[in-house]
């Protein structure tokens, strides 16, 4: 019952993700959004979790897990009312970065009460749950956001995520049990906002990146000045970190892992919603479900992975998961604009078998260095880890898409067509370029795929006997 009720909470999280996509040309009509704000009702959201995650897992630890989960789960109801009531963009912008403040707090937290509550032999099974309420959301948001748009109005899909936070809270409250970590851990101030304002700038500076290229100023000057104020954050050695989770080589080899399956699979994420709108015509709620094989991969993925690691061992796993990642990857760098949906539900079940091989033993083997004392700060570490990298993925992979897609578009496509494939719709030649940029964002996401299947075969057997 305590893990159903965790899992809400991340099925609300995942949900948030990816449902204010399918609302941004509503919201920028009914609330006159210009794009900067357009912008900014993703990035808020974005930039507060990233600053959030790393206090986050030590004010649980201090504080109570259970309680900080059960006050955040409240924010995030109350923020997605304000979200879904927002009359003016500053009011969205607002509302949305609360909803990452509570976001920040579930993740981490919810994940620290998992290694509490579940041993060695139960955690993989339990964390193939978690992951999966988490992804579950990807699909869905789309799926749900494009019913909702066509039969009410624009705040219904914010309103979706009440239901689960209700739900979340009562089973929280009844069945989840307090845990403690380190409470002789000194609150850090400075830290705190090192951590935070280099968290906040690394990642804003990954987002202009893949909006402008990573040789802009708007991109290289927030990188830079993020990664020195993070470098500070290292050298003062603050208790916001356990730093000795770096000498584990279980955590830190999970984590890289996890975070490679993570920059792997938002390849995909990223790109398929804008294949089925721009190149094949569907429409939000059509997206949605034509993204479903992909969770149904994952599901298939994760149930096999609790009984292959039993047999095999964590290593060969997830070498295995990455290793059909990445073959899933490939096959999908091949779609054109002519492919056909059987085509891409295959490949893209592929890539999401192997996300569910890969992402719970990578995260369990991470989660096996915590003790019940550090896994809130070891866990926000970890989600901090993996939400830089989402983002660096996201950006990298968008990045190389515009570039070999406005490459291949014809001389005489217009600047409305290079900033938007969905300024091309029903032009072939636009399809064929989207779907070249397309597949060169799946080679490399591919590739790095390959590169975690070998990280993982020449590291993990060093895990495996390295417990601390």
């Amino acid at each position: 019952m305590a893990l159903g009720a965790l899992s809400l909470g991340t099925l609300a999280v995942g949900l948030d993700t990816t449902v204010l996509s399918v609302a941004l040309p509503t919201l920028s009509r009914d609330l006159d959004a210009g794009t900067a704000e357009l912008q900014w009702f993703t990035n808020a959201y974005l930039l507060v979790l990233a600053a959030g995650l790393l206090p986050a897992g030590m004010l649980g630890d201090r504080l109570g897990r259970k309680r900080m989960l059960l006050g955040a789960l409240v924010v995030f109801g109350v923020a997605s009312l304000a979200c879904a009531y927002a009359a003016t963009g500053g009011q969205l912008i607002a509302a949305r970065a609360a909803l990452g403040l509570g976001s920040a707090v579930i993740m981490p937290l919810s994940a620290a009460v998992l290694t509490v509550l579940f041993g060695e032999r139960e955690r993989g099974r339990a964390l193939s749950v978690w992951v999966t309420a988490n992804a579950l959301g990807v699909p869905l948001g789309p799926l749900l956001g494009g019913w909702l748009l066509d039969n009410f109005w624009w705040g219904a899909v914010f309103l979706i995520n009440l239901p689960l936070v209700a739900l979340a809270v009562v089973a929280v409250a009844l069945w989840v049990p307090e845990s403690h970590g380190d409470r002789r851990r000194r609150f850090d101030g400075r830290g705190v906002l090192l951590s935070a304002a280099g968290l906040v700038v690394l990642t804003y500076g990954i987002i202009e990146a893949g909006e402008h290229g990573w040789i802009s100023a708007a991109a290289l000057v927030p990188m830079l000045g993020g990664m020195v104020l993070l470098g500070a954050f290292a050298a003062i050695r603050s208790p916001l970190v356990d730093w000795a989770l770096f000498r584990s080589r279980t955590f830190t080899g999970g984590a890289l892992l996890a975070t490679l399956a993570s920059f792997g699979m938002l390849g995909l994420l990223f790109a398929l919603p804008q294949y089925f709108t721009a190149v094949t015509g569907t429409d939000a709620f059509g997206a949605g479900l034509r993204l479903l094989p992909v969770i149904g991969g994952l599901l298939v993925g994760a149930r096999a992975a609790d009984r292959l690691v039993v047999r095999f061992g964590a290593r060969a796993v997830i070498a295995g998961g990455l290793a059909v990642m990445a073959a899933g990857l490939l096959a999908g760098s091949f779609t054109s604009a002519g492919s056909g949906y059987g085509f891409v539900a295959a490949w893209i079940a592929v890539a999401g078998v192997g996300m569910g091989l890969t992402m719970p033993p990578a995260m369990n083997a991470a989660m096996a260095a915590l003790t019940p004392e550090r896994s809130g700060v070891g866990n926000g570490l970890l989600q901090a880890l993996r939400q830089v990298g989402g983002a660096i993925g996201v950006a990298v992979l968008g990045t190389v898409l515009n570039a070999a897609y406005r490459d291949a578009l014809p001389a005489s496509a217009g600047a409305a067509i290079r900033d938007n494939v969905a300024a091309g719709l029903g032009d072939p030649a636009v399809q064929a370029a989207f779907t070249t940029g397309m597949g060169a964002s799946m080679l490399v996401a591919s590739a790095v795929a390959l590169c975690g299947a070998v990280l993982a075969l020449l590291v993990m057997p060093v895990l495996a006997e390295s417990r601390t």
